[in-house]
């Protein structure tokens, strides 16, 4: 029988990519996107693709209802994967704005997982896939409401992970570190949104970096991977008999990994603390 997928975020990037690539190793892909006109674009494309929207929770579960009925009540891997991000300093992004980004990176996905694991607990079996991030492992400046958000689902997938053994079902996390995507894009209006930075004591730290890299294209990231690294790691999850708990990407979450293992934090903070 021909395996099921539903994947979040599937407009560009990350889920766009794994939309395809588990299309083509035969999954039946319900490739969710935020707004319909993503949807239908992605229908026109071949895909079925109910709108899934993190913040709104009656998409959630008319969305997932959607991808249960056009399945048979079934559903063998789900891959949380939309996101966005606040840039800003932790001093400077407003309480709103961090409950903002906790809702569709923190509050959607277990909304959508809690409705999802009755269903793989029913059928006896089915994969759970969280795209974390290196942020997810260290923290890096002008990160912190993206960096909590990511430390967040580490603990939450964990834990999961504890709970769920024995059910059949398998919580794995993905941690990319640099991929080809427009999160640094997508997180321009919501910066302008949040972080009032002309008023900033760290003013002149926002002028001399963050705002280059939000406004300024220079390229690929150094060690940065096309978002197909990713799917090859889903692949992996999902097919894999057993599944690691955890899949790297890129040399970045190698390297981050690593020196978490092996460093007190007073190093790790030097190393990280320009980046």
């Amino acid at each position: 029988m021909q395996k099921s997928i539903l994947i979040t975020g599937c407009s560009s990037g990350i889920g766009l990519d794994a939309a395809h690539g588990m299309r083509a190793r035969g999954w039946r892909v319900f490739a969710s996107c935020r707004q319909q006109q993503d949807c239908d674009r992605l229908r026109a494309q071949g895909f079925e693709s109910p709108r899934i929207d993190y913040q709104d929770t009656d998409s959630i579960s008319a969305g997932l209802a959607e991808v249960l009925e056009a399945n048979g009540g079934t559903l063998d891997a789900l891959f949380n994967n939309g996101a966005h991000g606040l840039p800003g300093a932790v001093e400077d992004v407003p309480t709103d704005g961090l409950r903002f980004i906790f809702e569709s990176n923190v509050f959607g996905w277990h909304e959508l997982t809690r409705q999802v694991i009755p269903v793989m607990r029913e059928q006896g079996h089915g994969r759970i896939v969280q795209n974390s991030s290196v942020l997810g492992l260290v923290a890096f400046p002008w990160r912190g409401a993206y960096v909590a958000t990511k430390y967040a689902i580490e603990g939450l997938t964990d834990t999961m992970r504890l709970e769920l053994r024995g059910s059949g079902v398998k919580v794995i996390l993905i941690e990319p570190g640099p991929i080809t995507s427009k999160i640094r894009e997508k997180a321009i209006p919501v910066f302008e949104r949040f972080v009032d930075w002309e008023n900033s004591v760290l003013r002149d730290r926002y002028e001399a970096s963050l705002l280059k890299r939000l406004y300024e294209s220079s390229g690929p990231d150094r060690f940065e991977l096309p978002a197909s690294a990713v799917t090859d790691k889903l692949a992996y999850a999902v097919e894999a008999k057993r599944p690691k708990a955890r899949y790297y990407v890129t040399t970045p979450t190698y390297i981050a990994g690593y020196l978490r293992r092996i460093l007190p934090t007073k190093a790790i903070d030097r190393i990280l603390s320009d980046i």
